[in-house]
């Protein structure tokens, strides 16, 4: 049967989130460094789409491309280990620690870092032909985003702020489910179906991912955006961060964990 029952894909989410911890550290690196090259690609393509068509959902609609490739690579990014790599801690796995845990998450968000930055200063090169002239059109609408998404922000103050750290937790409550959506399924077309339907909505909602904000401020600020690195830094990454950890933990990891593995007595008839 290539569909799996909640319990039977819950399971593997258990155990994905202890062999992440478990992992070693060079493959947990390059893992999330590839993760994060591909979704700033698929990022690229997105917004390249959009300006090219006029129409923004279109490049919502295809965006889920690099998620599919990433996760069918077995790659790693931060959004699906904040859900996942917890649950052997809930789990009681055997030498699994918090410690632990937060080790794995330190080296994915690092791996994913150098992977979208790497990728930003790929396309600034691209957008500007070596830096030799005014970025093309996508590259002035990558700007415009960086600015938009961090001063944007900032205009509003506290409510700004509270309104980023829920476009994160909505942002990573669809993704996380993209990262389980690969597990419900043992074929290939039957995973890209099911990541592909909440990263499709997530990015045509314009919520909030820390790992495609470390491609799109970066190459913002490198191609001339108005805004600084403390304006992303705090406008931004951070609380989208936190967002995104309470979303992909809260909404996803836990739910399910508690619902289908740790199931409350029946009832009695």
């Amino acid at each position: 049967m290539s569909y799996l029952i909640p319990s039977e894909f819950v399971t593997k989410m258990v155990d994905a989130g202890e062999s992440k911890i478990f992992m070693a550290t060079r493959d947990a690196l390059i893992r999330a460094y590839m993760a994060g090259a591909i979704l700033a690609i698929a990022a690229v393509f997105a917004v390249t789409v959009a300006v090219q068509t006029g129409y923004p959902i279109i490049g919502a609609i295809l965006f889920p491309v690099g998620f599919c490739i990433l996760y069918l690579m077995g790659f790693d990014l931060l959004t699906g280990v904040f859900a996942l790599s917890p649950l052997a801690l809930f789990d009681k796995r055997p030498g699994v620690t918090l410690g632990g845990v937060l080790k794995n998450w330190g080296i994915v968000f690092v791996g994913n870092f150098l992977g979208a930055l790497t990728v930003a200063v790929l396309m600034s090169i691209v957008f500007t032909y070596g830096f030799s002239t005014e970025p093309n059109g996508v590259g002035k609408v990558i700007a415009g985003i960086g600015e938009a998404r961090t001063l944007g922000y900032k205009e509003y103050g506290a409510g700004g702020m509270l309104t980023i750290f829920i476009r994160g937790i909505l942002c990573n409550w669809m993704v996380s489910l993209g990262v389980v959506g690969a597990m419900v399924s043992t074929t290939v077309s039957g995973k890209v179906i099911a990541m592909w339907m909440p990263i499709m909505l997530f990015f045509g909602m314009g919520f909030e991912h820390s790992v495609v904000n470390m491609f799109l401020f970066p190459s913002a600020l490198i191609m001339g955006g108005n805004f600084s690195i403390a304006d992303y830094l705090i406008w931004n990454e951070l609380p989208v961060v936190l967002g995104n950890l309470l979303g992909g933990l809260g909404l996803t990891g836990l739910t399910l964990y508690a619902t289908h593995l740790r199931t409350g007595p029946k009832r009695a008839h």
